[in-house]
Order: C-alpha cells, then structure tokens, then sequence
C-alpha cells in the first residue's frame, strides 16, 4: 500500500533508483531533559551517512521549525512501520557508536518520567529544503537500552485504541453539581 505522505520525488526516487540521487534517512530525538548549555530544549539530530548533513525541517517542526540545522553522521539501524491497519505500528531503533554526549543526554533523559519522542524525516540528496515526507512519522520512544557502543530502543506510534473516550474527566471538584 502506498504511503501517502510520501512526496512524489522520493515516490520516483524509490521506483526508479537514479544512481545521482540518495535518499538520506534521518532521525531526531527529543526529549524536555535535552538541553543545550544555555539551558534551552535541544534535539539529538543523526543522519545515516558518511558525512553530516544541514538541511531545512519543516515549518511545524517542534524545535527549529523551518531552519535548517545540523544532522550529525552516526550509523543506526530503522524499520518503518508499515502503512497497514495494524493497531499500533511499534518499530525497533538502534543507533550505532554512540558519543559520550549522546549518553550524557540520555541518561538525563532516563532520570525523568517525560516522553521521549523520535521523528523520522526521509531527504533526498537533491533537495535539502525539506523533508520528502509531510508529516514525518513521529514516534515515542520506549524501552531504551544502552551499552558502551550501541543504544537500542523501542518506538511506537500514538495508541489512539487505548486513549480514553471521551477525554474529559469529570470530577466532584470541577463539577460540584456531581455530588450531594
């Protein structure tokens, strides 16, 4: 089944497979105990590539939303969840020779209980103002394990199916009318 988010030159890229053009596969983490030294929420950007790589996010984009920023080369290993009617795509990551930055910025992350949410963005070598994929598939992250070379986690799409319906909770303090 196709994927509609998809643009229609990564579409081509894909079928057609031109030897000028790589598609780049990309991934941001993100977590609120990311932060920079100046204290301001920051994202870990990685590019699966030899060389680093700027390129434009898109204009919705949680942090830096239309910039473009810096996606470091690392290795790391990423299945996409398939486009079918599966009731919550859950995917494996594994990210090969993680810095001690890397490892800093997660074990801060380890120390709260905030999601930690990744973004997948898929570039083509061609065209580096933005994403190939409008929306990139945003996951959260679960089940992170890490050693001295590698971090491996698990990732999951929102679980619609286990969200309350309807959201609103009511309870005797807002609605006093409940109790007599």
């Amino acid at each position: 089944m196709p994927n509609p988010a998809l643009s229609e030159a990564i579409r081509e890229a894909y079928a057609s497979a031109p030897s000028d053009v790589v598609i780049l596969h990309t991934l941001e983490l993100r977590h609120p105990g990311f932060v920079d030294k100046y204290n301001q929420p920051m994202a870990i950007r990685i590019v699966r590539d030899h060389q680093d790589l700027t390129a434009r996010l898109e204009p919705t984009a949680p942090i830096n939303g239309g910039e473009m920023v810096q996606f470091i080369a690392l290795g790391f290993e990423l299945e996409l969840p398939p486009v079918n009617t599966a009731p919550v795509p859950e995917i494996s990551v594994t990210i090969d020779n993680v810095s001690r930055e890397l490892i800093r910025h997660l074990d801060a992350a380890v120390e709260s209980s905030e999601k930690f949410e990744i973004t997948y963005r898929p570039y083509l070598s061609t065209d580096l103002e933005g994403p190939q994929m409008d929306p990139p598939i945003t996951l959260t992250l679960t089940e992170v394990e890490a050693d001295i070379s590698r971090v491996t986690g698990r990732a999951r799409m929102l679980d619609i199916g286990n969200k309350s319906f309807p959201s609103e909770v009511y309870t005797a303090s807002r609605f006093p009318g409940l109790t007599r």
